[in-house]
């Protein structure tokens, strides 16, 4: 009797041993599919976005990195995405709005998405950038162009009206290249962005436009347009130092950290907060139009906000532009404190 119960314990020992076995085995197998699931996941989405990188062709033996861009929109920012679309639905509900766009480009690992992305816009003041930069690109080919006195002297004729006036040169001054340049960024000042053309080779700006793989606009023409996605890589440009030398990218993003206006993106964010941006206005009586783009330095994460718009009133479209900004903040801003 004792030989047989030890018989049956070993028997139910070795049952237990095997189905312990069997199921760690299976166990073992259903977490390494899961696993595997994951990185096929992971790995599909990101294999089947396409990478475009953009780099300058003048030189003969190196090809410098300008821009970085992936094809498929950021799903880590599609709620942010969402709350734009509706704030935007909703001003176009009361009549603010005739329409609006938007794009965001987060630089810490380089997602991006946008709204509206192909509507097209005349970008007024936005242009000013291009022209900062294509001025401190003659200056690195020929130095001390940033130093030459220019004379205020003859009318420009300017009649354009402008909703957000601030600091003008003087007629009959003088100013070098590098005083014009701050008027026009600071204060976008018509009168010394006028006179700044007129000592610029169109040739530069022709050249900046092809470079940045960009359609070169006739900008003696009346009306020429943009949308959201093609400014931004102005300022992309500049953040990167992809077309100005290091030097002049960083004097170009702290002059953008002086602009005067303050009624868009930064009217609800934090005072401490530092923002290289430039706003534009445009568009007629019937149809007014405004637009910013700034980079937002929030701490480790910063990011670039371009935002244009056509509607009813300068005041009330600023108003839109700032409460996207405020929007887009706070997500960004709760995404840095939860990564970090």
């Amino acid at each position: 009797m004792e030989k047989y119960r030890k018989k049956i314990s070993l028997l139910m020992a070795s049952i237990i041993a095997i189905t312990m076995s069997l199921v760690t085995f299976f166990a073992t197998v259903a977490w390494k599919n899961k696993q595997y699931n994951t990185l096929e996941n992971d790995l599909s989405k990101n294999y089947y976005c396409n990478v475009n990188i953009k780099r300058l062709q003048d030189q003969k033996y190196i090809k410098p990195i300008l821009l970085v861009d992936e094809d498929c929109e950021s799903e880590d920012l599609a709620s942010i995405k969402q709350k734009v679309t509706d704030i935007i639905t909703q001003e176009k509900n009361k009549g603010t709005l005739t329409t609006a766009s938007f794009y965001l480009k987060e630089y810490d690992n380089n997602d991006w998405t946008a709204v509206n992305d192909n509507e097209f816009y005349e970008p007024g003041s936005l242009f000013k950038v291009p022209i900062l930069m294509v001025a401190l690109k003659i200056n690195e080919e020929h130095p001390g162009f940033l130093n030459q006195v220019v004379k205020y002297d003859t009318p420009l004729g300017i009649t354009k009206n402008v909703h957000f006036p601030s600091k003008t040169i003087q007629f009959g001054g003088s100013y070098t290249v590098k005083q014009l340049i701050e008027y026009m960024i600071k204060y976008s000042d018509n009168q010394a962005t006028y006179l700044l053309e007129k000592n610029i080779n169109p040739e530069y700006l022709r050249k900046m436009f092809k470079d940045l793989n960009l359609e070169v606009p006739n900008v003696s023409a009346d009306h020429y347009y943009f949308n959201v996605k093609n400014y931004s890589i102005f300022m992309r440009a500049i953040y990167n130092a992809g077309y100005l030398s290091i030097e002049d990218s960083e004097y170009a993003a702290e002059l953008l950290t002086k602009t005067e206006f303050k009624d868009g993106i930064l009217s609800r964010l934090p005072k401490n907060i530092a923002v290289a941006h430039k706003f534009g206005e445009s568009g007629s009586d019937k149809e007014n139009q405004l637009h910013e783009s700034g980079i937002v330095y929030l701490n480790s994460k910063p990011y670039l906000l371009t935002v244009m718009t056509k509607g009813k009133g300068m005041n009330n479209l600023a108003k839109v532009i700032s409460q996207i900004s405020s929007a887009v903040y706070t997500e960004m801003l709760n995404t840095s404190e939860t990564s970090n």
